[in-house]
């Protein structure tokens, strides 16, 4: 008995080895399907084996990437999901970042907003994760974006795939497409188990509208992809994507991927000749979407070559006057990011392009450069609405001079899988730098959240210039300009008033201000008992001897404010209980700023203190008052020392000193 137990144990176990063999070789091919793009039958294979009860992280995160590139977010999220029900340690923060990225397509901003709060904790040295912290309001930067173009799908939009438009001239537009393969029927591409994409060309109509598409040439035709051209303005040279086929090869990479180059051609009559790769394609990385400056002297185009950023950067590249190329010149990270830029285009002055790296509405969103005065492309912008949605939003070009353009869309309302849209921009971008003030208003007490309670922002002058109401979670949001001082203000009945100094950067981004409202308190009679602790002399700072908080002043004011007022009536209470006492009020600023605006601010105080301690009834005689301006501080801070600013506030104080008694 004893034996035939032993001998069904080993059958058993050995049952199970076979079994977890045979699942591990259909991991091991449907990650080969993943490697080589195939991703439709990669996810079968990967669903027999969750059927089967093959539930790992790593099983998850296959599954849940498989339909992430595969442009499928609500079956992504499913997975990614699953993958984030187990242990959160063995999840990588790049999981965190494709998550959000899903949830973004389906509108879930705030879930998406809080898993990119954990991204930024896990990889806060990614570019994305810098990006959004400190563009935390990227939504209401896109909102005040949005708004600015009418867009209106396009006739030659099919039901399968239509993208990537360039100009031909003045009246067409060159774009490709995969209605059909070119005669190649049955050939297809194992990403989209659709055709081969090719090009085709289509008229502009008075209205903007392309119409009458058909094939472009097939002199620069093959039987895999071709797509994104750009052309010269007189139309004698094309540069455009096609994959790795030369001389009738196919050529691969190590992986056995068929990679993208860039190719040129030139113009012979209606047909094209000497279709030639670029000298800095390569085997071993793609180079894509190529487009030409105005002056037709830079190539930019997008790459995955080794020493970028992330999955695909933009590059430039410098044409000679012989027709020789210079070395590729990566635009950098005010550009480029971790994630995807690509699809470049470029005007005198600006450079659009496509990205999933910086804060966007979901997929790839349409972004513009102004470039600065040294030349370089520093900052993008979202284009906003309704160019942008949840979906991927790509292929962007615009005719400057009448403001219209093309971009390719595969949002929902569509028709195909890629669609072609028209718009024109009615309102340009304002390209001055621009940041978001934000905040919560609450019961600092209780922790309650204001609603529709009133918040100010005033300029430096104290001139108020915005207002608005909180929302129902006790949120405001004010746009501001960069490298501005300005103040924040909250006025709530039986609440005292709250008003606090901003300073906006360029570098330091979004500014969160949360105002947490205090009910007014009634000062105790006995508050202070001199006679107590010590007896007053000569010489004394009555604000440490008998801790009374030092009066601090905002950044470039000298109004007395509610907080100041409770500790000046301490002070009133030690003069009326001291009627012979005699005080010296001595005022300080920080070092900001030219010292003789300091001087005079410090003045200024002195004399608003004075004048407060008068009001209350104290004699003109018995109080003396001076400023000191930036001259006695009391730390490091003196200029051009970077301090916090807390250190700075230390400086900006007043002193009550004994002079008789």
């Amino acid at each position: 008995m004893r034996k035939l137990r032993y001998i069904v144990f080993v059958i058993y176990m050995l049952l199970i080895s076979i079994a977890a063999g045979a699942q591990d070789k259909k991991m091991e091919n449907a990650e080969l399907l993943t490697d080589k793009y195939d991703y439709s039958q990669a996810i079968k294979v990967y669903m027999q084996l969750e059927k089967k009860g093959y539930r790992t992280a790593s099983l998850y995160k296959k599954l849940g990437d498989a339909y992430y590139f595969n442009n499928e977010p609500e079956s992504a999220i499913r997975w990614y999901r699953e993958l984030f029900k187990l242990k959160k340690e063995i999840i990588e923060p790049e999981y965190y970042y494709r998550l959000a990225q899903s949830l973004k397509t389906i509108g879930k901003y705030e879930d998406a907003n809080k898993l990119l709060e954990q991204f930024t904790e896990k990889k806060g040295t990614d570019l994305r994760a810098e990006l959004f912290d400190k563009n935390k309001n990227y939504l209401n930067a896109i909102e005040s974006n949005s708004g600015r173009y009418k867009i209106n799908i396009t006739d030659i939009s099919t039901s399968v795939s239509d993208y990537g438009p360039a100009f031909y001239g003045d009246n067409m537009v060159v774009f490709a497409s995969n209605r059909d393969s070119l005669g190649f029927t049955g050939i297809k591409d194992r990403w989209t188990r659709q055709s081969f994409t090719a090009l085709y060309s289509a008229e502009i109509t008075p209205k903007g509208n392309l119409v009458r598409a058909k094939k472009f040439s097939s002199k620069v035709q093959t039987k895999l992809h071709e797509s994104t051209p750009a052309f010269t303005k007189n139309k004698q040279v094309m540069y455009f994507t096609r994959n790795n086929f030369n001389d009738g090869k196919i050529q691969k990479d190590s992986k056995d991927h068929i990679l993208l180059k860039i190719y040129r051609a030139e113009a012979d009559g209606e047909k094209w000749k000497n279709v030639k790769e670029l000298p800095f394609t390569s085997n071993i990385y793609n180079t894509a979407h190529p487009c030409l400056s105005p002056d037709e002297k830079t190539l930019y185009f997008a790459s995955d070559m080794p020493g970028g950023y992330g999955q695909s950067d933009i590059y430039s590249v410098s044409i000679n006057e012989d027709g020789s190329f210079g070395a590729p010149e990566n635009l950098g990270p005010g550009i480029n990011t971790e994630g995807r830029e690509t699809f470049p285009f470029v005007t005198e002055d600006k450079l659009y392009f496509s990205s999933d790296g910086h804060p966007g509405l979901g997929g790839l969103d349409v972004f513009v450069a102004k470039k600065e005065d040294n030349g370089i492309f520093a900052k993008a912008n979202n284009v906003g609405e309704p160019i942008n949605c949840h979906w991927d939003d790509f292929g962007f070009i615009i005719n400057e001079e009448n403001r219209t353009g093309y971009f390719t869309s595969n949002r929902k309302s569509g028709i195909g899988y890629d669609d072609i849209y028209a718009f024109t921009e009615y309102i340009a971008l304002d390209f001055s730098c621009r940041q978001f003030i934000s905040g919560i208003v609450s019961d600092k007490a209780k922790g309650t959240v204001f609603a529709e309670t009133k918040v100010v922002l005033l300029d430096a002058d104290l001139k108020p210039i915005d207002e608005v109401l909180t929302d129902e979670a006790g949120v405001y949001y004010f746009s501001v300009d960069c490298e501005k001082n300005y103040y924040v203000k909250c006025e709530k009945e039986t609440y005292i008033t709250k008003e606090l100094p901003v300073e906006i950067t360029e570098t330091v981004g979004d500014v969160i201000l949360p105002l947490a409202l205090e009910k007014p308190e009634v000062i105790v009679e006995e508050v202070i008992n001199p006679l107590a602790n010590a007896t007053p002399v000569v010489g004394m700072d009555l604000a440490k001897k008998f801790s009374i908080e030092q009066i601090y002043f905002d950044v470039g004011r000298y109004t007395i404010t509610p907080d100041a007022s409770k500790q000046l009536d301490i002070l009133v209470k030690f003069m009326n209980e001291f009627p012979t006492s005699k005080i010296d009020i001595r005022a300080h600023t920080d070092s900001r700023g030219p010292a003789k605006q300091n001087q005079l601010l410090s003045e200024n105080r002195a004399r608003a203190i004075v004048a407060y301690l008068i009001k209350k009834g104290i004699a003109t005689e018995r109080l003396s008052g001076k400023g000191y301006g930036e001259t006695m501080l009391v730390n490091k801070c003196a200029d051009w020392i970077k301090c916090t600013e807390e250190e700075h506030r230390q400086n900006r104080r007043s002193e009550f000193i004994i002079t008789y008694l």
